[in-house]
């Protein structure tokens, strides 16, 4: 077996999203301000900085406002378009109502935000960080937490690279690289396969609500010059999940940049019909006459899907253990009614860039970054958070129609400083599926090639790519679960909660079904390994550049 080199840090950031790249700003930031030395690296799995980032994005500055004040002098991309229009939408088979703003508390308004590519802004952060001295490795899978003999955390290691799928070193073989470092801060964004095994091994959400999901299936279009409103912000409810039985969640539509619309659909994962696939909710989504409209005579340019948090205030897990911490969606802090998380997990970032350069600056390691979860406690992220925690379950307790109206009276009452007495608890996603014969199957419309279209023609414009021979990143704990227990009782839901077509089952017809794992459409979304309903699929990080290549999402 090859030995591994290593490379010692400070602080070792594994994701360039936006609070990795939020957090190691800060430390050289603090490094710079204070005449110190501290030596930083991010890691990230994606081919280059961006790559694997996808968001709506309405983006609220307010962390980016306190990390670089002046980042709308300096190129940065989001600045260009900020939100002019809200609309809410309330979708029924054929037409819509508006729903009237003012009804909504200040927060949910968006004044002072912007609309753009997350993506393109994590790729302006990295230049940002790179001109402070921050090392930014980015190809480079975090494959293995490092562990000190105290049980600390002292590290991460990469992915070998070159190993075929029996196991074998391919004459391009290189072993992974050690990077071991004081604080190792996990921004490895939603359902992180590391921050997963720290979570279980510290139990760290053994006094916090099940963490819960919704998928978000997003395409960017260039649509006619005289449909594009730069500013405009609509988000819908109701049509058509408020058709299917047991199921939640909404569609976005931005009018951004250069003629460009992005928008998506998400389906909240803790539905019980095994028949519902998110990606085919999202292609009739369009299909309504007021999306449809704006769609048609344009182009779609780009697709792709992610997983969200869902799970609010009351999921948010631990946030330290010895030797490191979870920033940024690895501990969800998604502000689900706002439809926002990258300024939280920003914020996020910075408070523990501060925890970590402070415990540099004393010569500790190891030890737990208990000032980070102190400053958490205290934040305006905490406070955000504390304020919507009951609008999720109020919404998925009593439907669309009720829920959202007790949602928003607590969201009120909240806002108003009527702390409300009560914090409503989560179920797990993956347990809330029926039998599929006691639920009726649903009949999605064919795509049309126009406004609708198929999964494998979509994952195409993801740029999605996998070296084939590789080992398979998608785990199955008993390789007999998905014929032997999923395909009699859920008639394999994988078939279709994945929207990329990763899971068939084949043979059927001839009476000997296989499950087939098509692993180099992944997409990186981490529905699979959140909703299977025995949790017998675990995701793991496949070679290091492999994946989405999102250009502007």
């Amino acid at each position: 077996m090859s030995e591994r080199e290593s490379m010692h840090y400070d602080v070792v950031v594994v994701g360039a999203g936006p609070a990795g790249l939020s957090a190691a700003i800060r430390l050289k930031q603090r490094a710079e301000t204070e005449g110190r030395e501290l030596s930083v690296c991010v890691i990230e799995k994606g081919s280059e900085v961006g790559a694997h980032i996808l968001s709506g994005a309405v983006f609220d500055p307010r962390a980016l406002d306190e990390l670089i004040p002046e980042w709308r002098t300096l190129d940065c991309p989001m600045a260009e378009v900020p939100v002019t229009e809200n609309h809410h939408w309330v979708l029924s088979g054929k037409g819509k109502r508006e729903f009237p703003h003012f009804l909504l508390p200040p927060f949910m308004h968006n004044n002072g935000c912007y609309t753009g590519s997350l993506g393109n802004l994590c790729r302006w952060l990295a230049g940002q960080a790179e001109a402070l001295g921050v090392e930014i490795f980015p190809g480079f899978a975090a494959a293995e937490v490092l562990f000190g003999e105290d049980g600390s955390v002292r590290g991460i290691a990469t992915g070998d690279m070159g190993v075929a799928r029996d196991g074998s070193h391919k004459p391009d073989y290189q072993p992974g690289l050690e990077l071991h470092a004081r604080y190792t801060l996990f921004a490895e964004g939603v359902r992180g396969h590391l921050s997963k095994q720290l979570i279980a091994k510290y139990d760290l959400a053994a006094d916090s609500e099940p963490q819960v999901y919704g998928i978000g299936i997003k395409e960017l279009w260039d649509i006619p010059a005289d449909k594009h409103v730069p500013g405009r912000v609509i988000h819908t409810q109701g049509w058509p999940l408020s058709e299917t039985a047991g199921s939640n969640g909404g569609g976005f539509l931005y009018h951004q940049a250069n003629g460009q619309v992005a928008l998506g659909f998400v389906t909240w994962l803790n539905y019980s019909n095994p028949h519902l696939s998110p990606f085919h909710e999202m292609q009739r989504w369009k299909t309504h006459p007021a999306i449809r409209e704006i769609l048609e005579g344009g182009k779609r340019v780009s697709y792709g899907a992610r997983a969200i948090n869902d799970g609010g205030w009351q999921s948010v897990p631990k946030l330290t253990f010895p030797g490191g911490a979870l920033i940024g969606c690895s501990a969800g802090f998604v502000n689900v009614p706002r439809i926002k998380g990258s300024h939280t997990a920003m914020k996020t970032g910075i408070m523990a860039a501060d925890a970590a350069f402070d415990a540099v600056a004393a010569d500790r390691s190891g030890d737990e970054l208990t000032a980070y979860a102190d400053a958490y406690r205290s934040s305006w992220v905490e406070k955000e958070l504390r304020i919507v925690r009951n609008a999720v379950p109020l919404v998925k307790k009593f439907g669309d129609t009720i829920g959202t109206g007790l949602a928003g009276a607590a969201m009120w009452a909240e806002q108003l400083g009527l702390r409300l007495p009560f914090t409503m608890g989560h179920h797990p996603d993956h347990e809330s599926l029926w039998r599929a014969d006691l639920v009726p199957k649903i009949d999605y419309p064919k795509p049309d090639g126009v406004i609708s279209f198929d999964r494998l023609s979509s994952v195409f414009l993801s740029n999605t790519n996998h070296e084939e021979d590789q080992p398979v990143h998608l785990k199955l704990k008993d390789p007999a679960v998905p014929i032997e227990h999923n395909l009699p009782l859920y008639d394999e839901p994988a078939q279709r909660y994945c929207p990329a077509g990763v899971y068939e089952v084949v043979g059927q017809e001839t009476g000997s079904p296989r499950f087939q794992i098509n692993a180099q459409n992944c997409v990186h979304c981490k529905t699979c390994d959140i909703k299977d309903p025995t949790q017998n699929i675990v995701w793991v990080a496949p070679e290091g550049g492999g994946g989405p290549n999102y250009p502007n999402m």
